[in-house]
């Protein structure tokens, strides 16, 4: 898999365009502001330049992280998905708490539609997640029914969401707990 972005070497066919014009001084800062502003969001895209299976959207919590990968590579997925890493993952794209990050989530989305011919997307919320804290009350987190059935409500909103932007993609959304077992919600 190759990483695009100012942290890998290789460029993915999406970012080519930009490379080869001549750029203006103000369109250099334009970009660059743009740039900085999305790095400012946290989120880190992995994708590959050919065709992937589907884009797959986590959580940034080093817990999960390890658990996630396990979970994509026992599915047969290694190197066949774009990664969207970003804090509460559905949490981030539907909680109105973090409405500047729906678009950048949105937008990554399409490309990898374009770009990668992604065709699903696989959204991975988790348990004891900090941003689910932060977006909704503490009685919405309060026990672990109530905790899934707060995930369980984002993940069937972001569902439908997808639905609306992306219909030619599957979709599926899943609630990890700590140890890597997952629940599937839809």
């Amino acid at each position: 898999m190759q990483q695009i972005g100012m942290w890998g070497d290789s460029h993915c066919s999406c970012c080519s365009d930009l490379l080869s014009r001549s750029v203006s001084r103000r369109r250099m800062l334009k970009t660059a502001g743009v740039v900085g502003a999305a790095m400012m969001l946290h989120p880190l895209v992995v994708c590959a330049e050919a065709e992937a299976e589907a884009l797959v959207l986590s959580c940034i919590d080093p817990r999960i992280q390890e658990p996630v990968h396990k979970y994509l590579d026992e599915r047969g997925l290694t190197g066949r998905y774009c990664h969207f890493v970003i804090a509460g993952a559905a949490i981030a794209v539907v909680s109105p708490v973090f409405f500047g990050w729906h678009k950048v989530f949105w937008d990554n989305l399409a490309i990898a539609v374009r770009v990668n011919q992604i065709k699903k997307v696989i959204a991975l919320d988790h348990r004891d997640c900090a941003t689910a804290k932060t977006a909704y009350s503490e009685a919405a987190l309060a026990t672990p029914a109530a905790e899934a059935k707060t995930h369980q409500r984002v993940l069937l909103q972001f569902r439908k969401q997808v639905g609306e932007r992306q219909p030619k993609l599957a979709i599926e959304t899943g609630l990890m707990a700590l140890d890597g077992s997952i629940e599937m919600v839809g």
